[in-house]
């Protein structure tokens, strides 16, 4: 029973560490995709948090019902066409882009902070990442049952302080008098729920063979989808009163945190890197398990290949890369996500019926 508890923390872990990025914890993302929309990007938020649960336990059913290995098998499982290849090389193009931006990154935090060179700095990123990622998914884990928790003790200390020292800046009243800076928060809320979902797949799918107890799947992603709607919904509340400030950062909480002093602030740089670094091994991770079903490359082989393209693609700026890829890697997802709902229904009862036995 305590086995089972702790398989369930750890895929609740996994689920939250894969989806919150550097993006994620420095504010940005939440900025874009649903504090500018008001106060109803709370509404925002809860749905995708439900998103989350109800199509992560569809990928989870299909992957262990199929046995299936990476996110290049589900989505030829699901849609085994031109357009299931095409989606198949858009999310490769756009883990490896993601894996070089933090790369780089990562080299220009450590330059700012410690005077170390940009590229020594990225090399640092990717000895810690192979030190994981040779461990397999217990590597992956392993770093998310420490990061996760230190994000959620972190945000939660802010928002803490937040209800200790403003009080009156967080009551309803003062939330509802900032005005919506955009339109169409459902399309917002679609596209980045669908985005996260194609993203984490390259985890889930791996993750839900391995563990293979339908149980432990369903509580841990469901832990981890409402753990992940409270956090985002404590950085929504802060980034909400901070309001219009926070449009001027790059890093919007640090803004948040700033009011009660730099120990906070360092605190939570460290983790903005962590997070960069989870993403990373995620990233890595994904591209590697589908290079071994797809190409027969062995897993850590494909690890050092993946790191090997991605390093000099970090030192020669191919930023904008990731820009360009983002609309349509996001049509793509919602394609990706109907596609999972259509086939799931199609052979429900095959799965209930798997469920039953």
């Amino acid at each position: 029973m305590k086995k089972q508890f702790i398989s369930i923390l750890q895929v609740a872990a996994v689920f939250i560490g894969t989806v919150v990025g550097a993006g994620l914890a420095s504010g940005k993302e939440i900025t874009e995709f649903f504090t500018s929309f008001g106060i109803k990007s709370f509404i925002g938020i809860l749905v995708c948090g439900i998103f989350y649960i109800f199509i992560g336990l569809i990928i989870s059913r299909i992957s262990i019902f199929y046995k299936l290995n990476s996110y290049g098998d589900l989505i030829n499982t699901i849609s085994p066409n031109v357009i299931g290849k095409f989606t198949g090389f858009i999310t490769t193009l756009y883990l490896i882009s993601s894996a070089s931006i933090i790369l780089a990154g990562s080299g220009a935090l450590i330059n700012q902070f410690f005077g170390i060179p940009k590229l020594i700095g990225s090399i640092i990123m990717i000895c810690i990442s192979l030190f994981f990622l040779l461990r397999d998914t217990d590597g992956l884990i392993e770093i998310n049952s420490f990061i996760v928790p230190s994000l959620i003790c972190t945000i939660t200390l802010i928002t803490i302080l937040y209800f200790l020292f403003c009080k009156d800046a967080i009551s309803f009243q003062n939330l509802t008098r900032f005005k919506p800076r955009k339109t169409g928060l459902a399309v917002s809320t679609i596209l980045y729920a669908g985005y996260n979902i194609l993203c984490c797949s390259g985890v889930l799918v791996p993750l839900s063979t391995q563990i293979k107890k339908k149980k432990t799947m369903v509580l841990g992603i469901s832990i981890g989808a409402i753990g992940l709607t409270i956090l985002c919904s404590m950085i929504n509340l802060m980034l909400t009163v901070n309001q219009p400030h926070i449009y001027k950062y790059e890093i919007p909480l640090l803004l948040v945190a700033n009011r009660f002093g730099n120990i906070i602030q360092a605190i939570l740089l460290v983790i903005i890197w962590l997070e960069m670094f989870s993403t990373e091994v995620s990233d890595v991770y994904s591209i590697s398990k589908t290079l071994e079903q797809t190409f027969n490359i062995k897993f850590k082989k494909g690890i050092f290949i993946v790191l090997a393209v991605a390093l000099p693609i970090s030192q020669i700026g191919f930023t904008n890369l990731i820009t360009r890829l983002y609309p349509a890697f996001g049509v793509l997802s919602l394609i990706f996500i109907t596609q999972c709902i259509i086939f799931y229904f199609k052979h429900k009862k095959q799965f209930i019926d798997s469920h039953l036995e």
